[in-house]
């Protein structure tokens, strides 16, 4: 029997939090993206997880489209920012700036973004740009 798209990304989801390698992920999040291809949030945790392995050109592509169907989403902005960060891509600052006015107005997404950023650093500690984000982000 094929497993609904909600399960799949219920369930890579539940891999992923419990500590799950992005690698062996990457094909679950493919084929919700494949099946769903308006899931925004299906495309920012493939985005996320391309980040992760090392593949930023993918991750931009991804993180487009993220971005393309949810422009509010401040995940998918950050995602979009960091490929191309990690792409030499220019433009990224507008990213930044409307999730810093996003962390501004709402403190649930600042939180969410503190959770990510600190996800990110644990699963990959020399994620250079993704220091830069944070700092660019959260500067004091």
């Amino acid at each position: 029997m094929a497993q609904t798209v909600e399960f799949l990304f219920d369930t890579g989801l539940e891999r992923y939090k419990a500590g799950e390698a992005a690698e062996s992920l990457i094909p679950v999040f493919k084929e919700v993206c494949d099946r769903a291809p308006k899931t925004s949030s299906a495309w920012i945790c493939l985005a996320w997880l391309y980040l992760l392995e090392n593949k930023p050109n993918l991750a931009y592509k991804a993180a487009q489209k993220a971005v393309k169907l949810n422009p509010q989403d401040p995940q998918a902005r950050i995602n979009l920012a960091l490929a191309m960060l990690e792409t030499g891509q220019k433009g990224l600052r507008q990213h930044i700036d409307f999730v810093k006015q996003l962390i501004f107005v709402s403190p649930e997404v600042q939180d969410e973004i503190k959770d990510s950023i600190a996800d990110g650093l644990n699963r990959k500690p020399d994620w250079q740009s993704l220091a830069k984000v944070k700092t660019w982000l959260f500067e004091e």
